[in-house]
């Protein structure tokens, strides 16, 4: 798993994905940051992240959640697609490596480059903290909260780079499904079957991921991301298991 790691990880820097995906994250999360500052600036006499509160924090992580929806497929969509188009695949599965320890290898050195891009955040708390104390239960809740959904993102995008060697047909399947994922709960909104509607809230990304935002850690929630990157992984490991048999 550690050769596995190493490769996948040297490979986002190697090639334009890690660049890419940190590029575009840093952009949205200051666009992001601005933007909820402004916002808390017009509408309070402190202006811009001086008084930042609860409130801010948790509009500003929101609007992260969307980034992260939009961006995980670019980093997840040529993990195993790429070397399924290049055929380096067949090199993997015949080689004495166990196909948990390459579905985890890549899976971890997607997670770090996405800590990298998540980072960004720690920043942006710092100078907060710079004008007024803020409320870093709230921060670390949050961070904590787009860990395990980053994780569970992570997990859903590799298993679509499993199913295909196209990685634009890879990130589109991710996004999809991420997406589905995300809204489960306003789609839940239009059926009327209470027990469908309970069902589908529970299983709703947005839903578990908004009490972080408050600074509230639910362990639930927590169990929920995590059983979902398993899960996920594991779906994974049986398409390179057919594929190796094939």
């Amino acid at each position: 798993m550690k050769a596995i790691f190493r490769r996948e990880f040297v490979s986002y820097f190697t090639t334009p994905i890690g660049y890419i995906f940190l590029a575009i994250f840093f952009a949205l999360a200051g666009i992001d940051y601005s933007v909820t500052s402004i916002a808390k600036g017009s509408s309070g006499s402190s202006g811009g992240a001086q008084g930042y509160g609860t409130a801010e924090l948790t509009q500003f992580f929101l609007w992260l959640l969307i980034i992260i929806v939009i961006l995980i497929p670019i980093l997840t969509m040529r993990t195993l697609s790429e070397d399924k188009r290049q055929k380096t695949d067949q090199i993997l599965l015949t080689s004495p490596v166990n196909l948990s320890g390459i579905v985890a290898g890549k899976f971890f050195a997607s997670f770090l480059v996405y800590i990298m891009g998540l980072a960004i955040t720690l920043i942006f708390s710092v100078v907060v903290s710079a004008f007024s104390k803020p409320d870093w239960l709230t921060i670390f809740g949050n961070i904590v909260g787009l860990l395990l959904l980053g994780a569970a993102c992570i997990s859903i995008g590799i298993f679509a780079s499993s199913l295909t060697e196209n990685q634009v047909v890879s990130a589109v399947i991710s996004l999809a499904s991420i997406g589905l994922m995300s809204l489960l709960s306003v789609i839940s909104s239009f059926i009327p079957i209470e027990i469908v509607q309970t069902i589908l809230n529970k299983l709703c990304f947005l839903e578990r991921y908004i009490g972080f935002t408050y600074g509230q850690f639910d362990l639930s929630s927590a169990l929920y991301f995590i059983s979902v990157a398993v899960a996920f992984m594991f779906f994974t490991v049986r398409v390179l298991e057919k594929r190796r048999w094939a």
